[in-house]
């Protein structure tokens, strides 16, 4: 997994790419979901970069080293990422490449997937780019294989530049409502079912943000004051995610 050598959290610029990563987050793992749901992958790449950081003393001096890193196989319960880290840090010690690491959203540095190498995310590796001249850029995309648009320019959802719209629906929950109240209709007890944690349909839809499926689980009567072992409701985690499209309809039940 490539590194970037930078300064991090020194400009304004990069401190706005954190922000921005983390507020968007929640697209990210919209699509992250629906990838997992295909039968053939559709991701070339699909990786989180996070804030790491180990208490050291220096001359007599306690300092915070902090580096960003990569993490793949990435999970989300709503308050935690999950995942396993891909890069060897060149000073921590406290944390080596594979292992598994679950950390807050606010550690998240940034996001970005591809499809047919076409770039979703990127906030600080375009803050990154656009210090570059044309010639650097080329050989940094080049490193990773990766068709980047221009710096100033970050995609957030699947098709953004055709299909604006898919930034409020995923075009896979909205073609597939039909399909999912039929499995429901003939599945009645998933509208029950909790994992280990509590989560049922509708929490797990509410944090992608799904909201056709989240109308075909409350026509099809899943508790809506369903709450996790943590206790928190779908609603809980609409708010949470600011999905703005899903929590009138939560809120109406």
């Amino acid at each position: 997994m490539k590194e970037e050598t930078f300064e991090y959290g020194n400009t304004p610029q990069m401190a706005d790419a954190y922000k921005n990563a983390q507020n968007t987050f929640k697209y990210f793992w919209r699509e992250l979901y629906w990838e997992n749901c295909r039968i053939v992958p559709g991701h070339d790449l699909t990786i989180v970069k996070v804030e790491f950081t180990q208490e050291t003393m220096k001359e007599s001096t306690q300092e915070t080293i902090k580096e960003y890193m990569w993490i793949g196989d990435i999970d989300f319960d709503g308050i935690h990422v999950k995942g396993t880290l891909l890069n060897e840090p060149n000073e921590l010690t406290n944390i080596k490449e594979g292992d598994s690491v679950e950390i807050p959203l606010s550690k998240i540095a940034d996001w970005m997937f591809s499809i047919d190498q076409k770039v979703y995310g990127g906030f600080t590796v375009q803050t990154i780019r656009s210090e570059m001249n044309e010639k650097e850029r080329e050989e940094h995309d080049d490193a990773w294989g990766l068709n980047f648009q221009e710096p100033d320019e970050v995609l957030i959802v699947y098709d953004q530049e055709e299909h604006p719209e898919n930034l409020i629906e995923h075009p896979m929950s909205r073609d597939m409502k039909e399909e999912c109240k039929k499995y429901l209709s003939e599945n009645p007890k998933e509208l029950e079912v909790k994992d280990e944690l509590g989560y049922t349909a509708l929490h797990i839809q509410a944090i992608a943000g799904n909201k056709s499926w989240i109308e075909a689980l409350l026509e099809m009567e899943s508790d809506i004051n369903a709450k996790t072992n943590d206790g928190y409701t779908a609603l809980d985690f609409a708010q949470k995610l600011e999905w703005e499209h899903i929590i009138p309809i939560l809120k109406k039940y």
